[in-house]
């Protein structure tokens, strides 16, 4: 059905992806990307009637954006990582391995890394918990990303990965390096609470550290190079005072994901007001002066169609089936009108003042404009 808000698309994807039975395809807007779930190769056991039948669940194996360029996800099919992404591919057909590590293999090279430096080696276990407050830990991680295929530059490879990370004997990140093997991020973590942050540090500043209560809540942020920041959690209301004892009060309401600020009481006296609909959409905000700016929302995209200011003064908003704005009127009558190309493309905008904006791109399989 070409009239399909999906059609557009549908017909991006490549034709082996539309035609296969065995992939699932998902996605959650008109503009994209499509999300592709199937299953990864993998080695049968010895004792194995084959053919296997195809499991019964799917897995992501790739991206597709609306130009039709696919980003691949290349997992391992059997050994230590089977079922584990170790490579992918990008739409311009470069190639990346990840470099995955368990924790057995990490403490090996930690007792290796201490031999050789004639220091006592530290306590590296083997294994780590296979659960954690978090979910399930089967204590692989990634330590580094190669770049291994580039077709623009196939004899120019970098020597040494993009980026590569060290881990704790705990299994949390502990630092981040750069292609020239220079440390860029570093992470402590509590003695007792595993996976709790209490420091971060970027290479050349100063550590910003965290304390927590006994709920696992942020009571302080301290940046001894700038400001300090303390948490006080009460029901619907958490108080910030900063080092310049400055102080700010937000209060919620709602539970869960429909959490939402409702008001906030600002550390000049001031105070603004913010509502919601049932499913968290933004319908009006109140500004301190007692000012109220209506939001009228699509109850089927969510898109604001609708804003009426203070005075009642109101300008709409109009969108095509692929949720782009496509034409705003403001509440003097002047509109600004947008136009598309097949791909979703915008290739002209008309301003309030009738002044007319051209975009042009000299890639079928691009969104960024050549000129204008």
């Amino acid at each position: 059905d070409e009239g399909h808000r999906l059609a557009a698309l549908w017909q991006a994807l490549p034709e082996e992806l539309r035609l296969s039975p065995h992939r699932y395809l998902a996605t959650n807007s008109p503009q994209g990307p499509w999300w592709v779930l199937g299953w990864c190769e993998r080695v049968p056991e010895a004792d194995e009637v084959l053919p296997a039948p195809l499991p019964p669940y799917r897995v992501l194996t790739g991206l597709v954006d609306r130009f039709g360029r696919t980003q691949t996800f290349h997992r391992e099919a059997g050994g230590e990582f089977s079922g584990e992404i170790t490579g992918v591919t990008d739409g311009a057909g470069r190639h990346f391995r990840l470099v995955l590590t368990t924790q057995a293999q990490r403490a090996e090279e930690a007792r290796q890394q201490a031999s050789s430096g004639g220091a006592e080696p530290s306590v590296f276990p083997d294994t780590l918990p296979g659960y954690t407050e978090y979910g399930r830990d089967n204590g692989i991680r990634l330590s580094a990303v190669w770049l291994t295929h580039d077709p623009e530059y196939p004899e120019n490879l970098p020597a040494a990965p993009l980026v590569r990370y060290g881990w704790t004997p705990r299994g949390e990140l502990a630092a981040v390096y750069d292609r020239s093997n220079t440390q860029v991020r570093s992470f402590t973590y509590d003695d007792k609470y595993r996976g709790r942050m209490v420091a971060h540090r970027h290479t050349g500043r100063p550590d910003i550290r965290y304390r927590y209560d006994s709920d696992g809540r942020v009571t302080e942020q301290l940046n001894p190079a700038g400001l300090s920041y303390t948490y006080q959690y009460e029901k619907d209301r958490i108080t910030i005072t900063d080092s310049l004892d400055r102080r700010e009060v937000l209060h919620t309401q709602g539970e869960g994901g429909l959490k939402r600020m409702v008001k906030k009481e600002h550390a000049d006296g001031s105070v603004t007001q913010s509502q919601f609909d049932a499913v968290g959409g933004l319908k009006a905000q109140t500004d301190a002066a007692g000012r109220t700016t209506e939001y009228s929302p699509d109850v089927v995209t969510g898109l604001i169609t609708r804003i009426t200011t203070p005075d009642g003064r109101a300008s709409a908003f109009y969108y095509n089936h692929h949720n782009q704005l496509t034409s705003a009127t403001g509440p003097d009558g002047l509109e600004l009108r947008r136009e598309y190309d097949e791909s979703g493309r915008l290739i002209q905008e008309t301003a309030h003042n009738g002044d007319i904006t051209r975009y042009r791109y000299d890639n079928p399989h691009s969104d960024l404009p050549c000129a204008t």
